[in-house]
Parts: C-alpha cells; sequence; structure tokens
C-alpha cells in the first residue's frame, strides 16, 4: 500500500509542469494556464538569449522540480511562484503572465521584484537559468554546448557520462 501512496505521489509532482494552473480573480475562476508556458516565458524574458542559442530552459525546470536532492519546499516556491506571478499579471491586467504583452509582462516583473517573495522568485528563475545554460549537456538544459560556445568555455573532464539525479 505504501509503495502505491508513493507511486501516486510520484505520478502528481511529476505532472505538476504539463498540469494547469487555475487562475482565480476573487472568489471566480478567471485562467487557466500551464505552468511550462508561464516559465518558458518568464525565462526568455529574464533572458532572451538562451532561446536563441537553444538551451532548453523550461525543461531544465522539470528536472529540478524531480531532482530528489530539491527540497520539496524549494519545488513547492517554484510552483506557488507561477501561481503568484499569474495572479499578479491578473490583478495588474486582466490577464496571465503568457497572454500580455511585454511591455505588461516587464511591469508585472518590475512589480513582483518589489516583494519579498518576487525577489526571491526572480532570483531562483535566475538561478536556475544559468544553471541550464552553463550545465554539463547531459542535464538536458545546454543543448549541443551553446551555453558554453556562446562563453567560449572549454567544459571541465572528466565529463559526467550520467545525470548525478
Amino acid at each position: 500500500m505504501i509503495s502505491n501512496l508513493n507511486s501516486r505521489r510520484n505520478f502528481l509532482k511529476a505532472g505538476f509542469l504539463s498540469s494547469a494552473v487555475f487562475v482565480m480573480s476573487g472568489c471566480e475562476l478567471f485562467s487557466v494556464s500551464t505552468p511550462q508556458e508561464t516559465i518558458k516565458v518568464l525565462q526568455n524574458d529574464l533572458f532572451p538569449k538562451a532561446k536563441e542559442l537553444g538551451v532548453s530552459t523550461s525543461g531544465y525546470i522539470s528536472i529540478i522540480l524531480h531532482h530528489s536532492r530539491v527540497s520539496d519546499e524549494d519545488k513547492l516556491f517554484i510552483k506557488n511562484g507561477v501561481k503568484w506571478l499569474n495572479e499578479e499579471a491578473v490583478k495588474m491586467h486582466k490577464a496571465t503572465y503568457v497572454k500580455l504583452l511585454s511591455t505588461q509582462r516587464e511591469e508585472v516583473l518590475k512589480k513582483i521584484v518589489q516583494t519579498q517573495w518576487g525577489e526571491s522568485f526572480m532570483y531562483n528563475m535566475n538561478s536556475y537559468l544559468f544553471e541550464a545554460m552553463l550545465g554539463d549537456p547531459i542535464y538536458g538544459g545546454n543543448n549541443k554546448e551553446a551555453g558554453w560556445k556562446w562563453l567560449e568555455f572549454t567544459g571541465g573532464q572528466p565529463r559526467p557520462k550520467e545525470m548525478f539525479l
């Protein structure tokens, strides 16, 4: 029975990025957005060069959310941050973050970094973005060593043969 519960928990945890975030406005359902969409747009807003280089930053967040060494508290903060970001976008502009114009998204980001949660969330998102871009390609972010090539960096040796998860 316990292994069955663990399987269900793991299934629910694994489904976060493909699931929906329900954004409420007052007591009514306002919109539904996937965390994957929000994270992809957010990370492109934070560092557009990553998309141009072909670095899979949102895919790396998926790895982080499944990583055994990342605390449940940190994973929950990412999930809540996505939800709070969308709620702030709705409060300010009556649309979820991904549906806003780039100037409106910038306004939302400027507003949330003035809060403690927003500043921490942006710090975490930037940290994960640069981990994705500069980490070993085996972890799925730095595709074809694109981030390394951009910085004219040669990765350390020996390189990992499998992900350390």
